[in-house]
């Protein structure tokens, strides 16, 4: 029991704070001139986000980087009925989507400045390693 629950501890403390609404991450971005990171993702149902989200946004590592330069914001478009959205979500990840991600890519994670201007884009998890996203991410950050 003691090792679940220290597992679940450093979990929650390692996964970072996502906002889900795109324009109170603006302002935050804005006020802590930081960046945004923007990540589309099928949390149920796409096996390459669900890679991504354990492998890379739930570690010490990226937690530490987006703590000190990313404002994250994940657009969700989950399957299952268990883990439907409210639909003032649904309708607000689906406005972004259109806005950011007209095709429809699972994952697809764009950089953005507060103005929501496009910096860089990510297709998929074409990473081999979390230790490249991280590389990438901060050669596009501090070039």
């Amino acid at each position: 029991m003691k090792v679940i629950f220290s597992f679940l501890f450093f979990t929650s403390i390692f996964s970072g704070i996502w906002f889900t609404n795109f324009e109170e991450a603006q302002l935050k971005a804005k006020q802590e001139q930081k960046l945004i990171l923007l990540n589309f993702s099928g949390s149920d149902w796409c096996a390459p986000c669900i890679k991504m989200k354990q492998e890379v946004f739930e570690s010490a590592d990226f937690d530490e980087l987006a703590s000190q330069e990313l404002i994250l914001v994940r657009a969700d478009f989950p399957r299952s009925k268990k883990n439907q959205l409210p639909k003032e979500q649904i309708l607000h990840n689906e406005k972004l989507a259109e806005r950011y991600n007209p095709e429809g890519k699972f994952p697809y994670t764009l950089l953005l400045r507060s103005d929501g201007s496009i910096i860089k884009t990510w297709d998929g998890y074409v990473f081999a390693s979390q230790d490249k996203v991280l590389s990438e991410l901060r050669k596009t950050i501090n070039p």
